[in-house]
């Protein structure tokens, strides 16, 4: 049996969109593949509009907690995918994954703010998990 593919979603707060790309990916690809998230610099919650708009969907993030990157993991994933233009992470020279970004859609920028911000924050996250997933869990 083989291992399934691995990958650590990363932003600035884990609180939001790594939270939210995570719960996404696990509801896509259930077992197909291991899901972790982190954040450059962790905050002390999640924020309650991104576990509304995920909950809107059929995922989950309730249960999650905002946690730093843990250097072992970053090392051993397939893929880290930061999401969104602020956190800043580079691989370490013996990791043995890839990185890539996600510059997400930030609608705050077009004057769109709450709850309305978050669904479309969660539905560019979505289509870009459910890209992700087909290539690396099929």
């Amino acid at each position: 049996m083989t291992t399934a593919p691995s990958v650590l979603f990363v932003c600035v707060g884990n609180g939001g969109k790594s939270q939210m790309a995570a719960a996404l990916a696990a509801k896509h690809a259930g077992d197909r593949l291991e899901i972790h998230s982190a954040g450059t610099k962790p905050g002390s919650k999640l924020n309650a509009q991104s576990v509304e708009a995920i909950a809107e969907v059929g995922a989950d993030m309730s249960q999650g907690t905002p946690k730093g990157i843990d250097p072992e993991l970053l090392r051993g994933v397939d893929l880290t995918v930061i999401l969104g233009a602020d956190a800043e992470l580079e691989l370490p020279a013996d990791a043995r994954g890839t990185l890539e970004r996600w510059v997400t859609d930030e609608p705050s920028e077009r004057g769109i703010e709450g709850v309305e911000r978050m669904r479309l924050v969660r539905d560019d996250i979505d289509a870009r998990v459910q890209q992700l997933v087909a290539e690396l869990a099929g």
